[in-house]
């Protein structure tokens, strides 16, 4: 058991949870890291020779944070340095090295040069898909009452049913969330 940092203890003791930590314990089960760590590796270096290579999973993560809050990499290695849920996501701490802007640089380079930013997409992909649940065809609940979460559209002569969902795009990068 390593001792804790001041940010780790202080962290440990705070009352409240901001939007940041919330949405990344969601995102933490959501992400496919066992498939994506397997597809991965194949590719990696194995670090033989030169410094030892950051963990897979740990420079993954940090690609995913970069993506949620739009990250430079010299804004990625600050926020790493500043923000303690962001370096608990990735799986850092403070005693340790932190990985600096060159090597997320390197990391993204890595996986555009061998197209696994494609390999990436389609995993998760393949999640959405299996995840998806089918709405049922009409607004009535099991009671035959309206169901108030429930709504419907017409276009033309084809009639949908289904939940609001509000998704936001990202203008820059194009990501949907």
């Amino acid at each position: 058991m390593t001792q804790l940092t001041f940010a780790e203890a202080e962290y440990a003791t705070k009352k409240r949870k901001k939007r940041r930590e919330v949405f990344l314990e969601k995102m933490d089960p959501l992400i496919p890291l066992k498939q994506l760590e397997k597809k991965l590796s194949k590719h990696c270096h194995k670090g033989r020779t030169g410094r030892p290579p950051y963990l897979l999973s740990t420079m993954f993560r940090v690609h995913c944070l970069q993506l949620f809050y739009n990250r430079s990499d010299p804004a990625m290695e600050d926020a790493l340095y500043e923000i303690e849920s962001m370096r608990r996501f990735a799986g850092l701490r403070l005693s340790e090295c932190i990985p600096d802007e060159t090597t997320f640089l390197n990391f993204r380079h890595f996986l555009e040069s061998r197209r696994l930013d494609k390999a990436i997409f389609d995993t998760v992909n393949n999640i959405a898909e299996r995840d998806i649940i089918e709405a049922p065809s009409s607004t009535k609940n099991r009671q035959n009452a309206r169901d108030p979460e429930m709504d419907q559209t017409r276009k033309g002569n084809q009639w949908y049913f289904g939940m609001k969902m509000h998704i936001g795009v990202d203008d820059t990068l194009g990501f949907i969330h």
